[in-house]
């Protein structure tokens, strides 16, 4: 909202404190969990069927109770997201009501695009982290749940640079080149 601002409020100092603090809790919150999942007996498979090594695969497998763990994980998980979610509402919030007060039309077009893209991106993620880590475990769904992993670790990271890449008027242009060529620019445009 401020960009001339920018260097003065986000100092080095300010950068590294908030850098050490999602440090700090993602620590933090990991350890909880890898403790509390430290306490279970597993007397099932020892394969995970899952993509990666993830939390609810591994209660899945357990042949103890896991309801302890699980509210320690609700509670740590929906702690971290929701803050982080408030956190970046917040700043849009912030960002909505600058854009609001835009004269022109074609910069407050320009601006809403942006944000748009932005706010996709963010509310895919927290939907499927919400999704797969704040639900009780017996409506665990191993294909649900990795198809909700594949949208927070695959698909978010490879939008963005897609997004960045059709905002830049050069790509486009390529884009439209490359598909009047193929003869698809009326499904484009």
């Amino acid at each position: 909202c401020n960009p001339l601002q920018y260097p003065v409020i986000m100092s080095t100092t300010f950068c590294c404190s908030l850098v050490t603090a999602a440090y700090v809790i993602g620590f933090i919150d990991s350890t909880v969990t890898l403790l509390g999942m430290s306490t279970l007996h597993f007397c099932k498979s020892n394969v995970i069927h899952h993509f990666f090594c993830d939390t609810s695969p591994i209660l899945a497998l357990s042949c103890t109770d896991t309801h302890n763990v699980e509210i320690i994980i609700f509670i740590f998980a929906g702690s971290t997201l929701v803050a982080s979610l408030i956190i970046v509402s917040v700043s849009y919030v912030s960002i909505l009501s600058a854009i609001l007060k835009i004269n022109s039309t074609a910069g407050k077009r320009k601006a809403f695009s942006t944000c748009a893209s932005h706010l996709l991106g963010v509310t895919i993620f927290y939907g499927s982290t919400i999704f797969t880590y704040l639900k009780p475990s017996r409506s665990y769904s191993l294909g649900k749940d990795q198809v909700a992993s594949v949208f927070y670790t695959i698909v978010i990271p490879m939008l963005n640079p897609l997004i960045y890449s059709l905002r830049n008027k050069e790509v486009k242009n390529a884009v439209l080149r490359v598909m009047q060529k193929t003869g698809s620019t009326r499904n484009f445009r």
